[in-house]
Formats: structure tokens, sequence, C-alpha cells
């Protein structure tokens, strides 16, 4: 990878149990939580009895850090110091239809280690894993540990609070305080155990010499969703098994997993660089642990799956609707069952009685306490609700899945809520009032032309749902108005340059109207291809060193948005031209995070977002390019 990743992914299960390095070198700083806050882990390797430091901070001399690979699922490191080479690789096998190893809460590290002067040399690995893995801060309150082994005779520490609070608190920028971090490894030599100083450490150490030592980190955070009241467990311990089972069960499999985690990397790669180039391809890669490691998969106590999502370093809302929505690409592509997951909240709320209003939720509670909405809050004027943004995001998440699918039957079981919703986008998605959209950030907004497309767009995708259904009478009515609203939009939005505006009473303004994409993905033809065609040949002139700004009152973009908005392009060239300013951004931005998707275009620094789901939002093209969402004719 040419790419400099902005932070490099190291472990990767979920919203609590996610650690990066944030620096040049995996040596430079402690490893963080996605929220930039420690959670310190450090690697010693004593070569002839010389210690050497490979990761995180320590007195010892750093090694060098000679080469860095980073694949959808892994991250491998090479390290050198006094003529021996480390090779690092980090593995978290988010396997997107592999319900349980997706969901096992197993990172692995396998080191090893080679001669590069053609001596011989003794080399030992240490790892230790700090408190501040299983705490919201180091020192928050005493911890245990101890040393254990494992089925299959694997030797393993453990640490805990000493008091275990499970799903008490919820909100964004926190870490988890419940819940045990274990430390497992598997080699010549192994040896485990625990030390105090001004943390409490979990270590695990092996012999390199003769072969490669497999450490594995893993994390039991015993139960993990509130969902309406009810305390759920993730999948893999849906049934009672045990982290201990767990983590053995993932050193029994781990080359099988290896193979396939490589396996689909390389395959989205080959697919991503047809697609729209080798950068395109390389912000994929990137991107896909982030996206799916901000997710928990759980069941309800009907047996549906649920995918929540965390909102993250925005305000820690869960399952939110407008950051699904975003979202839903990497998943249409891979496993729509997963958007199902993400979108099942959302309508198990908004049938009860507490959701009072005709259209459609914004989330479904703070991560991870699923219990209703908490955006805006008390908000009897609707001033911080945003109508016609989350009726457009729900009927047209729930079209792509039945699209991709081929079966109307997911959309045909929420018909009520998806008809409701339309109803709503009828009476005032044409030309909407004062209201938020997903870009909340940039305040209110009258008689916006792009939340307006979004209205159009899903009237025409749930008249797809009901043709599926066979239901064609009323299919007709909903694509009829789709494009009698389209008609207008044309012509009151039109700048007179072949540009359309930001909003229909600002001549001269202008935004990406990244919301039309589904127009093309799923080959509507509701919008003239000349009108597609004249709107992105005004955007060459917008863009800025790093990026199209999302529009004319600020230099702020957001990435998958430039990504939706590249689509639109006839051409491959042009769609590459689009993207390489927004993988400039990730390179050479100074916000060492996780892929940040609101940044300055002038700049490169990354506004405020980041480890968001959103990113999946990049597979945009590479959805369009498949046809799986394509209606036919």
């Amino acid at each position: 990878m040419k790419l400099r990743p902005p932070a490099l992914p190291l472990i990767n299960v979920d919203p609590y149990f996610s650690v990066w390095s944030m620096a040049d070198r995996i040596t430079d700083k402690a490893p963080c939580h996605w929220t930039g806050k420690p959670n310190s882990i450090t690697g010693i390797a004593v070569i002839d009895g010389v210690p050497y430091r490979f990761l995180g901070e320590g007195e010892a001399p750093a090694m060098v850090q000679a080469a860095v690979e980073v694949e959808a699922m892994s991250t491998a490191v090479t390290m050198e110091a006094v003529g021996v080479k480390l090779e690092l690789f980090f593995l978290s096998p988010l396997l997107i239809k592999d319900y349980e190893r997706l969901t096992r809460p197993v990172s692995y590290l396998q080191v090893s280690a080679s001669s590069l002067d053609g001596k011989a040399h003794q080399v030992i690995v240490k790892i230790s894993v700090s408190e501040e893995l299983c705490l919201d801060k180091k020192g928050q309150k005493p911890v245990v540990s101890e040393t254990l082994v494992l089925p299959g005779g694997i030797k393993a520490a453990k640490m805990g609070g000493i008091d275990q609070p499970v799903l008490a608190v919820s909100g964004d920028d926190i870490r988890i305080d419940w819940g045990y971090v274990y430390l497992a490894v598997k080699g010549s030599g192994a040896a485990v155990g625990t030390e105090k100083g001004e943390m409490s450490w979990i270590t695990a150490e092996a012999d390199l010499s003769a072969e490669p030592a497999l450490f594995a980190f893993a994390y039991d955070d015993i139960e993990s969703i509130e969902y309406f009241g009810s305390r759920l467990k993730s999948w893999w311990n849906r049934d009672g098994k045990t982290i201990e089972t767990a983590i053995a069960e993932s050193y029994g499999d781990f080359e099988e997993v290896r193979a396939d985690c490589a396996a689909f990397s390389d395959r989205l790669f080959r697919d991503a660089v047809r697609a729209g180039g080798e950068k395109y391809a390389e912000l994929l890669l990137l991107a896909y642990r982030q996206v799916l490691g901000a997710h928990k998969l759980a069941l309800d106590k009907n047996g549906e799956l649920l995918y929540i999502s965390k909102e993250c370093f925005s305000n820690g809302c869960a399952a939110t609707a407008d950051v699904s929505y975003p979202s839903i690409p990497l998943f249409l592509l891979y496993n729509p069952e997963l958007v199902k997951g993400m979108m099942r909240p959302i309508f198990r709320y908004a049938k009860t009685d507490a959701w009072k209003y005709d259209f459609a939720p914004h989330d479904a509670g703070t991560y991870p306490k699923v219990n209703g909405q908490v955006y805006g809050g008390v908000d009897p004027k609707l001033e911080m609700q945003m109508p016609v943004e989350e009726c457009g995001n729900m009927i047209l998440m729930a079209a792509a899945v039945c699209l991709a699918e081929k079966d109307p039957a997911f959309g045909m079981e929420h018909i009520d809520e998806l008809a409701g919703w339309a109803k709503y986008l009828l009476e005032n998605g044409a030309d909407p009032n004062n209201q938020l959209c997903t870009d909340d950030f940039a305040g209110h907004l009258a008689h916006n032309c792009n939340l307006s497309l979004k209205a159009i767009m899903a009237l025409a995708g749930l008249g797809e749902i009901l043709k599926m259904a066979g239901r064609q009478e009323e299919a007709a009515q909903y694509e009829s108005a789709a494009r009698e609203m389209a008609k207008n939009w044309v012509s009151t939005a039109a700048n007179g340059d072949g540009s359309f505006r930001l909003a229909f009473d600002q001549p001269g303004s202008f935004s990406m109207k990244y919301n039309v994409v589904w127009d093309k993905v799923m080959g509507l033809g509701i919008f003239p291809k000349e009108v597609i065609a004249s709107e992105f040949a005004s955007y060459k002139k917008r863009v800025n060193p790093y990026g199209m700004p999302l529009d004319n009152r600020k230099d702020y973009t957001k990435s998958d948005w430039l990504v939706w908005t590249a689509t639109l392009a006839a051409e491959r060239e042009d769609f590459e031209a689009f993207v390489e300013p927004l993988w400039k951004f990730y390179h050479y931005s100074p916000s060492r995070v996780p892929m940040g998707d609101w940044y300055e275009t002038i700049t490169a620094a990354a506004v405020c977002f980041q480890h968001r789901t959103v990113q999946g939002g990049l597979y945009m093209k590479l959805l369009e390019q498949s046809g799986i969402c394509r209606v036919k004719r």
C-alpha cells in the first residue's frame, strides 16, 4: 500500500475493543483506542540478551520500522535491529458473512524472527497489555488479574475491574469499564504473567529462535447491548459459549482464518482497482475494519439479527438512520442481511407509543443502550429532527436491500411504515422547509435541493419494492410522482449554466448532489443523463487540493459524499481524478486519527468525526459497478 494511513489499525473488533497506532511508527507513542485515549500495549524483543522495543512506549531503544502493509483485515509491520528482522502480523478476522468469526472478540498478533546478517540470534518477545484496555481511564478503580491455562494447553492472562457495572453507562467519548481483557500466547517457551507498577499489566512471552509465536488479544464484555429493556449478548456467546473456549477455537483455526481473510482482501482490491483505480482500492482496504469495527452484532429475543452501529465522535447515538444510510454500499455488496440488522431498531421504535410523529426516527438510543431516540432530546417544535432526511434514508435502504436480494420480502414486511414515510415525502419532500439533513453540522437549511433529491429517489425506490411485490398500480403512482417531482426539480434548481443550486432560492450556489447517485446505481432513469452530466462537469472548477467542498458555504467536505458524487462521473478517469484528492487527504493529513469523514479541503485537517461507519460509503463506486442493485427492465 502506497497510502500512509493516518492511523494504523491493530486490534479491531467492536466500538469498545479497538486499538490503533496514531503515529508514523508504532514505537513513537502508545497504541490508542479510536477516541485517541491510551490503550497502552508494549512489545519488547530481547535479542541476544539486550531488550529492544517494537511496539508502544518505553525505555528500551526502538527498533527501526522498515515496512508496513495494510490489507482489509490485517496489518503487517516489519521491524529491524542488530541483525534481526521481526515480522508482526496483526489480524482481526471481520469476515462479513461468517458471524461466528465476525463477532468472536479475538484479534491475533503473529510474531516471527529471522536473521539479517547471517548469524544465529536468540530472540525472546514479550507483549504487555495495560489496564487501560478494561477501564475508561487508568486508575479509575482497582483491577484484578490472574493467569490460566485454556483448553488445548494455551497459556493466558486475564484482567478486569474489581467491580463489574455491565451496561451501566452509555455515551460517545468513553471506553468500556466492565468485562475482562485476555492475552494468550502459543509458541516455544510460552509464559504469561501479571505485573503491577503505575498501572496493572498482563504479559505473555515466547522464544522465537525456533518458531513464530502466536499471541491473541481477547475481550469478554459479558453482555453487549441493552435493547428496549432487554440485555443481549453478542452472536458468539449467545448460547453461553465462554471466552476461554472462543480463544481456544481461534487458535485452532488461525491458518484457515488467515487464508480466508487474505482471499477476501485480494478479491476486494482487484475489484476496486477495476472499478476506480489503485488509489481508490487502497481507500477501501483501509476503511473495511473501521466500518465493521464500529458495529456490534446480536440477536433480539425473537431471534432476529441486529447490527448496532455507534456514531463515533459525533454524539454516540446507536442505530442512527442517517449514519447507516451512507454506510450501506459495503454491506449491500457483501451481506445485505446486515443492512436489515441496522434498520430493525428504527422500525421497532417507530411502532411504539413513544414515537408520535409521521416521519422516521433519527436513532434508537445511545450506544450501547438501544431504548429509543435520544437525538434532539425533548423537541416540541421539531427543530432538531430530520423528517425528510430520515424518511428518505429508511425507504432507500429498504429499496436497496430488496434490489440486492432480488426479493421484496423485507420491504413488504415493513410496508405500512414505509408507505407512511412516503406519504410524508409526497407532502413535504419536493421543497423541504427549514430543517436539518444528515449534514447537521452545517445547520438548518430551507429549500435544500439535495434533500429534495433524497425524497425523489426514495419515492422511486418504494415504487420498485412494490413493483417486485406485484403491486403494479401502487408502484406506478410512486414512480409517476418521482418523475414529476424530478421534472420540477430540474427547472427550479437550475443555475442556468448547467449546474444546480444548493437551495432553490439561492441562485449561483452549489452543492454536491450525492443523493441522486441512486438513480445511476439502481438504473431508474428518473433524471435525464444530461442533467447529471452537466452537474458533474460543473464540479471540476470547485475542487480544492484535498477535494470538493460539500457546498458553497464552507471549505469542508465529507469523504462518503465525495465518493458518492464521484460515482456520478460517466468516465472512469473522471472518477479517479475526483477521488485522488481524498486519497491525498488521508496520506498527508496532520490529523492522526482513524479515517475522518469530515475534513477541510484546503488544510487536510480532520474537523471532528473519526472511526465512523459512514466510510462504508466509499464502496459506492464498487456497488455501482457491480450492478447488484440495478433494476431489471
